[in-house]
């Protein structure tokens, strides 16, 4: 784990890089960007179901195509 000094080190870093007026907003996007994150990996996964009457219908389609 990072020791105090290092994180101060590294905000001393972040700070002269980036300017005390851009912080917010890069903190502001990293938040939308991980809340977004979150609600993807919570979001049930989305399964395509055909009917009973559509797989019988390609199985007959499979019978004919393989006659011909």
């Amino acid at each position: 784990m990072l020791s105090m000094q290092d994180s101060l080190v590294i905000l001393a870093i972040v700070l002269v890089l980036f300017g005390g007026k851009k912080l917010p907003e890069i903190a502001s996007g990293m938040g939308k960007a991980i809340k977004g994150f979150k609600k993807e990996l919570n979001r049930p996964d989305e399964l395509e179901i055909l009917p009973e009457k559509d797989a019988g219908a390609k199985k007959d389609v499979e019978k004919t195509e393989n006659k011909s």
